[in-house]
Order: C-alpha cells, then structure tokens, then sequence
C-alpha cells in the first residue's frame, strides 16, 4: 500500500531515501544499523511500517511501528494540546451601562454578562460619564452596585468600581 507523505508527516517505508539506518523495533529496542532493504525487511515480517523519525540525526533513525495508529494519538495529542490551550486563554468581556439605563437595556447586559461567564469568560462592566454625570458618580455606583447583584451568584468581584478619566468601571470573574 503506497501511502502519500503530506509535508508535516514522517516518510514510510519506500519513501524513506537513506541507505543506512538506526532501526528501532515495534517493542522500543534497539535493533543496530542496517540498510533500507533490510529495515524493511523487518518491519515486513513484523506487520508493521518503517518510520523515519529523526532525518537529522547520524545515522538517521527509523522505528518499526503501526503507522496509523502513530498517527491518531499524534493527532489526538495535538486535539489535546489545541483544547488546553483555548482554555487557558480567557476573554474579557466589556458591557458598557449608563447612569441613566433603561430597565430593559440593563436586564439585556445582565443576560449576556450571565452568559459570558458561563463561557468561562471575565466581565468589564462600564459606565462612561456624559457632560456633567461626572459630578454625580454615587448614581453610576448604584448602578454598577445594581449590575453586580443580578449576577452575584454566577461571578464574584475581582476588582472595585473605580474611574479612569470619565469612565468608571468594575471588573467581575466567574465563580470557582
């Protein structure tokens, strides 16, 4: 069976072009140096593939293994690795509130907010002072005291309400 190496995959069996060989067996023992024909000899009678895994080396090194098989846990590992990854990287989310939000607009935010920590995400609730609010922050306070409360049970504070220029803002994380 003639398999068609893609360019990230190892050469197998006649695709290998070196002539000399490290040739370990399907068990993980050494086998010695031996030549193309008699590596694939081997791994002939074994059932098995020859495996080029490392051309760098001197001499080169082929395994006689199951190549399909090789194959799914490599990809397996990589699914693994890929999922691991998405999971440590979290999102900040950002909704933005207003002193003067209606009660309907409020309660859309903290739907979505409940969502995005469901996802795993962290929430940024700001509030951005238009003319002369900024001389009121005790009612964007309220609002973002209001905010919190309708998701206390799914999030905790992670940081305080405090104002950077006109905006004041609070940062919120998922329950453990």
């Amino acid at each position: 069976m003639l398999v068609i190496a893609n360019l990230k995959e190892n050469p197998i069996n006649e695709q290998i072009r070196c002539k000399e060989m490290m040739v370990i067996g399907p068990s993980g023992e050494q086998l010695g140096i031996k030549s193309k024909e008699d590596a694939l000899t081997l791994a002939g009678y074994a059932g098995f593939d020859l495996v080029l895994m490392n051309e760098n080396s001197n001499p080169p090194v082929c395994k006689i293994m199951d190549y399909n098989k090789f194959r799914y846990e490599r990809k397996k590992k990589t699914k693994e690795a890929q999922k691991k990854q998405r999971e440590a990287t979290v999102e900040t989310k950002e909704f933005r509130l207003s002193v003067n939000i209606d009660i309907h607009d409020f309660d859309t935010r903290v739907n979505n907010a409940i969502k995005a920590f469901e996802k795993g995400n962290k929430v940024k609730a700001s509030i951005r002072f238009k003319g002369r609010q900024i001389a009121h922050p005790e009612l964007a306070m309220e609002v973002l005291d209001r905010f919190y409360e309708k998701v206390s049970d799914v999030a905790d504070i992670e940081s305080k309400p405090k104002i950077e220029g006109k905006t004041m803002f609070m940062l919120l994380a998922p329950k453990k």
